[in-house]
């Protein structure tokens, strides 16, 4: 084997070995962890529901990213950690999930009539909205029983990541009053990401029709 980059190639029998996964699961949500005991502890500051909700939400948009650079490593790279995805894509939902769960539970405390009014009024909560409803889906349907039933359609379907990053990246941004350095950095790689996404299907879309048309 050379030393090149393009040589790394990770095993998906290794990802697939239930130790492993369960050992990378268990680091996944080890943020999501250490930050409940530090709320538990009182150490999240002047408002530590709001501190552990944004924190969660942070973790779901790194996961969310890490995933969509998946392909691109591949491609670009051949880096090859494709066995990976579906793993960080349920963080990133796993992690939305809690994000929503803890603004419902612990944020508004159950009271449904402010949630339908900051749904229909503020705009980066019906974002971050939208970018949860397009990840539910993708998360439901990431076994291998719903890609055999599905077939071709899963991969259309899964598609919608690429919505959910950019409701998420216009979330992210709009939940500063004020530009955060951190939160640019962060939606310019999605962006990059997206950007490559694009250029990529592109050329996917030119060479089917130069194949069709030969």
């Amino acid at each position: 084997m050379s030393g090149r980059v393009s040589d790394l190639v990770v095993s998906s029998r290794w990802a697939r070995k239930p130790v492993v996964s369960l050992f990378l699961y268990t680091l996944g949500f080890t943020p999501a962890l250490w930050f409940f005991l530090l709320g538990v502890r009182n150490e999240l500051g002047p408002d530590p529901v709001r501190s552990f909700e944004h924190t969660l939400g942070l973790w779901a948009f790194r996961f969310l990213l890490a995933s969509l650079a998946i392909t691109p490593l591949r491609v670009m790279f051949g880096v090859n950690l494709i066995s990976y995805r579906r793993m960080l894509g349920l963080l990133a939902f796993a992690y939305a999930f809690m994000h929503v769960t803890t603004y419902i539970v612990l944020d508004l405390r159950f009271d449904f009539a402010i949630l339908y009014r900051d749904l229909t009024r503020r705009p980066f909560l019906i974002f971050g909205m939208i970018a949860f409803i397009c990840l539910l889906p993708l998360a439901i349907t990431s076994n291998r029983m719903s890609i055999r039933k599905l077939g071709r359609n899963w991969r259309r379907l899964h598609r919608l990541v690429y919505p959910a990053l950019i409701a998420a990246s216009v979330h992210f941004l709009m939940a500063f009053k004020t530009w955060h350095t951190d939160a640019l950095l962060y939606v310019m790689c999605g962006s990059a990401l997206l950007a490559v996404w694009v250029v990529f299907y592109g050329m996917k879309l030119q060479k089917l029709r130069l194949g069709s048309s030969g």
